[in-house]
């Protein structure tokens, strides 16, 4: 989740905080003075940018709903908490290490900045994408694993899981992602939304889009009266598994 903020000053244990006309809060005055990006960082900055745009435009999220980010080296990049994604510019990028100390910029970074860290501490992930699609939140709420309706489960390591409900932006939450994404690379956050990793933006979003669009065929076929959608066994999804790992282009 990336909340929104309203127009007033934060008072929180961190001091206060501007609010920016975006949205988003920026440091106050007295903290300390965060480096520049670097050329591949500026350059992973904007494709994060276009990514989370890309969220709101195929209809993933809603606002400033859901969170983007990407690994350069050992920082990660993130979205901002609260801004929407058509105001980021250049001069926004936001920044931290693996242990969540903020490098770059001054926005302050999503409120799921915990889940994202502990994706990127305990998987090969170099970029994540979160949101809160519609027919994946509304499968969350049904079922503790996605039923096996489509072989392109395998793209995502097997039959994506259902991670228990928490509270967005705990470490509760973080801990529940994780065993749920054990040997996949997406799974359900109940009541809540989706999680995918992958070694690139479009990795990543790729699979987003994949797992929201089993969760709509399940959704479909479970829904006409009188019938049950036939599902494939973990065999033959497993079998597709293998055969994945030769498609495409050389």
């Amino acid at each position: 989740m990336a909340e929104q903020r309203d127009g007033t000053r934060d008072g929180g244990r961190d001091g206060a905080r501007d609010v920016t006309p975006g949205g988003g809060r920026r440091a106050g005055e007295g903290e300390e003075r965060r480096r520049s990006a670097t050329s591949e960082e500026a350059r992973a900055w904007e494709e994060l940018v276009a990514t989370a745009r890309r969220t709101v435009t195929e209809g993933l999220v809603v606002g400033t709903s859901g969170n983007v980010s990407v690994r350069v080296g050992d920082t990660v990049l993130v979205t901002p908490s609260g801004v929407p994604y058509d105001r980021l510019a250049p001069e926004d990028v936001t920044g931290v290490t693996l242990d969540g100390r903020q490098v770059l910029g001054t926005l302050v970074p999503t409120s799921e900045l915990p889940m994202h860290l502990a994706v990127y501490r305990s998987t090969g992930a170099r970029a994540v994408v979160h949101t809160h699609a519609v027919h994946a939140t509304a499968v969350s709420t049904l079922v503790p694993e996605l039923p096996l309706v489509h072989y392109m489960a395998a793209a995502l390591g097997g039959p994506v899981r259902v991670a228990p409900y928490a509270a967005y932006g705990t470490d509760e939450l973080a801990a529940h992602v994780l065993r749920a994404l054990d040997g996949r690379s997406g799974c359900l956050l109940q009541n809540h939304g989706t999680l995918t990793h992958g070694t690139t933006l479009t990795q990543a979003y790729d699979r987003t889009a994949q797992l929201e669009w089993m969760c709509r065929v399940w959704l479909t076929a479970a829904s006409v009266p009188g019938l049950s959608p036939s599902l494939l066994s973990r065999q033959q999804v497993s079998e597709v598994e293998e055969r994945l790992r030769g498609y495409g282009q050389r």
